[in-house]
């Protein structure tokens, strides 16, 4: 099951059932299933709270994944900034649906298993974002 919450924000428009096909797809493509995925969408004030308290980061941030994982099945909690996804968006000339789509795809790739904290493994992300991305 995939839920959407807020917490200090309006919710985004998102066709919800498009979307969880779609996420549900890209999943599939990597031998996943869907389990529990709770989207959090918040502000920066929040995502900055959640940076300091659980990964002990002080700083600002667009996506925070933390992974329930349980061998194919795929559960966690994902919180997004949609304060920093409309700063990005306008930074790299996209649409805001645009980057929420990845960011939301984003997480589940950290589910996957893919990592982005080098700058090998961040061009993979970004290729296996934009695959992703051309599947919606």
């Amino acid at each position: 099951m995939i839920s959407y919450n807020c917490e200090n924000v309006r919710p985004p428009k998102l066709g919800k059932r498009r979307t969880n096909a779609w996420i549900k797809a890209v999943a599939a493509k990597y031998g996943k299933k869907i389990g529990e995925i709770a989207y959090i969408f918040c502000d920066d004030e929040k995502i900055l709270e959640v940076n300091r308290t659980y990964l002990r980061h002080d700083y600002y941030t667009d996506i925070i994944t933390f992974d329930y994982c349980e061998g194919d099945t795929l559960s966690g909690d994902i919180f997004i900034s949609l304060d920093t996804v409309r700063s990005n968006a306008e930074e790299f000339g996209v649409t805001f649906d645009n980057e929420l789509h990845r960011i939301l795809i984003h997480g589940i790739l950290h589910l996957c298993g893919q990592e982005d904290k080098d700058p090998a493994a961040r061009a993979e992300m970004t290729r296996k974002e934009d695959d992703a991305l051309a599947m919606l």
